[in-house]
């Protein structure tokens, strides 16, 4: 029966003091099992359970001989052995993973029991000595010392260890390398070698201070007998805390001392650079300005057809020059960090309206059309950083103007996320042009970068714009980045931004101010005009503003056919195709208002130019028709139609006057 130890074989012989026997077997604080030669369990005591957390049951399932060695085919040899004679006894190590999955790691002791007379072998006495705990601390310690070696031999550090007597116990590889010695050349030698005899006295007399003293060790002599620079750092060695020695470690300063010295320059000469552009810059620019504003007043000085030819080519050139000082400066600003953030709250569609109206004439020059497209769910009122945005939109979209030959440019706002109060808006450039080639999309945000060499370039410009776009976007804590055209044709251009959300206060604040702003006084005629073009409404605007005349601008004809009902008006240009009410049927509502006895003159606008299209609209009760795009040739004549309609509706007035 397994547990605990009951034999009744006539015992005296075999164990003798029965009692005592029984005491220290079931007690022992060691595992004891009694093995039968043919490898039976015999007894196990209750140690051996507790060991290996087995129960009776589980252990009498496994056989002793693969119990005791179940890793390898040697337990029948060493048990042999033992019956042989050869050994008196074994000691193996045992690895045994319990129920919980835990690791147990016991020290087996096996012998052999035999009898006085005759001699003959009786049983085997397994021993077992439950050794987890120092296996688990001589795991530690060997982890320790490899980190220790490690740490030391792959170090990019000096390491020398050394004695309370000065001398050298150890060092690693890149001591070898500072020092041009080999670690055996250095053992057994005297620290002083490498940092001076009055360095290691201080050390050596008051260890205390140690701590002061490595300040001082600034270089190590080096066997080829020049001195190497050096960071240094002393660690005392503390065994059975007690100072046994120190460390000294050591760091060649030689190429960080160069890579400073360089950086400083380089930092230095950046700064000269920079600061010299600037004040260049700002030389060049106050002169040119004078420049371009008398030539603005000597155009309107009555020249003559030739003079007028050389003044405007004047000013064009001035204009280019200024343009690239611009360039410069503002790179030159953004280089030497003192470009600066400068948010307040805005008006987003406002900012994209008075950049573009910068480009529509050179648009128009070319008979390039302008879009835009602002996502409905982008605030009206948005708290960034108003010119820069400008500055970037001015960039992309002289670009896009620049290498547009024909077609279209398109300039989206739409928002991506708005999140904790922080809204994500991006906005993208499109153009119809030339398109970017595919070796030169890799340097496009680089400075001086241009598409054309600079023998064969067709434009001017200094390859700084993108640049000071890339800057200026991350300056503000957005990304931009080029990505060709779906359709194969232009290039577009996109930009994140985050921006806070504004406060009620200032967002009504700045609408209000902004609605202000917008209010049109009125002139000797009014004018509305009614388009859902954000940019058409700008070239329309302009073009009836330098004849002369302001105007009221609507989105659609819902708010036109509202605004003639507060207001009679003389003039209405109406877009077509508009929506929710479209142009033809606003025109219809209008004509039937009754309350102005004065009927408007209204003018269809319109992208249809087929032919047989004036007549189609005339008929259907258009005044005059305009397709686009829109010259101001066209806009001036509809005005002159308009006084002469009213010089025959006096005229007319006269002469039934005359029939009374």
């Amino acid at each position: 029966m397994l547990g605990v130890l009951k034999l009744e074989i006539g015992s005296e012989e075999l164990f003798g003091h029965q009692p005592l026997f029984e005491h220290v077997f079931n007690n022992a604080p060691i595992g004891i099992a009694i093995i039968s030669l043919d490898y039976e369990w015999i007894s196990v005591n209750p140690a051996v359970y507790r060991i290996f957390g087995l129960t009776p049951g589980e252990l009498h399932a496994v056989a002793p001989k693969d119990f005791i060695h179940p890793d390898g085919d040697y337990e029948d040899n060493y048990l042999q052995l033992l019956l042989d004679g050869e050994s008196h006894a074994f000691e193996i190590e045992k690895r045994h993973r319990n129920k919980k999955g835990e690791e147990i790691y016991a020290s087996l002791h096996v012998s052999l029991v035999q009898a006085e007379s005759p001699r003959k072998p009786l049983y085997f006495i397994l021993q077992a000595v439950d050794v987890t705990k120092n296996k688990a601390a001589e795991r530690r310690l060997q982890e320790s010392i490899e980190r220790y070696t490690s740490l030391k031999k792959y170090n990019h550090d000096m390491i020398i260890s050394f004695g309370l007597d000065g001398r050298i116990i150890n060092g690693n590889r890149m001591a070898e390398q500072v020092t041009g010695y080999e670690i055996q050349e250095l053992i057994g030698g005297k620290i002083s070698m490498l940092i001076g005899m009055e360095n290691m006295n201080r050390i050596l007399f008051n260890p205390l201070n140690y701590s002061i003293v490595e300040k001082e060790i600034s270089f190590v002599r080096n066997k080829a007998g020049h001195e190497v620079e050096v960071l240094s750092t002393l660690a005392p060695i503390i065994i059975h805390n007690e100072n046994v020695g120190f460390y000294l470690i050591a760091k060649d300063m030689t190429e960080q001392k160069k890579l400073i010295i360089e950086k400083e320059a380089a930092e230095k000469t950046n700064r000269a650079k920079s600061d010299f552009l600037a004040m260049m810059s700002h030389e060049i620019r106050t002169p040119m300005n004078g420049v371009i504003g008398i030539t603005d007043l000597l155009l309107d000085s009555g020249l003559s057809t030739e003079q007028k030819e050389y003044a405007q080519l004047i000013k064009r050139s001035g204009e280019t020059l200024l343009s690239i000082i611009n360039d410069i400066l503002d790179f030159s600003k953004i280089e030497s960090g003192k470009e600066e953030l400068v948010t307040s709250p805005f008006n987003i569609r406002e900012a994209l309206s008075d950049t573009l109206q910068v480009f529509i004439p050179k648009a128009l020059d070319k008979n390039l059309e302008i879009q835009t497209s602002v996502d409905s769910e982008v605030p009206a009122v948005v708290t960034g950083d108003m010119l820069k945005i400008r500055q970037v939109l001015m960039n992309l979209l002289s670009n896009a103007v620049k290498f547009t030959p024909r077609g279209t440019i398109s300039v989206l706002i739409e928002r991506l996320s708005q999140d904790n109060g922080q809204l994500i808006l991006a906005f993208s450039v499109r153009d119809t042009g030339v398109g970017i080639p595919e070796d030169k999309v890799s340097h496009l945000f680089e400075p001086f970068s241009q598409m054309n060499s600079f023998m064969s370039r067709t434009v001017e410009g200094t390859g700084l714009g993108l640049a000071i776009c890339r800057r200026l976007v991350q300056l503000m804590g957005g990304e931009i980045w080029y990505e060709p055209s779906k359709d194969g044709t232009g290039a577009v251009f996109t930009f994140t931004l985050p921006f806070s959300s504004s406060n009620t206060q200032q967002m009504a604040a700045v609408e209000a101010k902004l609605a202000e702003e917008q209010r049109v006084v009125p002139g000797s005629l009014r004018i509305m005009i009614a388009e859902d073009n954000h940019v058409n409404q700008i070239v329309l605007r302009k073009m009836i503003e330098r004849l002369g005349h302001q105007a009221d601008v609507f989105c659609n004809g819902l708010e036109a056919v509202d605004a003639y009902e507060q207001h009679p008006y003389d003039i209405i240009f109406m877009d077509i195709q508009m929506p929710g009410l479209d142009g033809l049927e606003a025109a219809q509502r209008i004509r039937m208002e009754t309350k102005w006895e004065h009927k408007p003159f209204i003018v269809a606008i319109t992208a249809h130019a087929m032919k047989g299209d004036r007549e189609k609209y005339l008929e259907l009760g258009m005044d005059e028709y305009i397709s686009k795009p829109v010259s101001k040739e066209a806009v001036s004549k509809v005005f002159d139609q308009y006084a002469d309609r009213g010089t025959q509706a006096k005229q007319h007035i006269k002469l039934n006057v005359q029939e009374y």
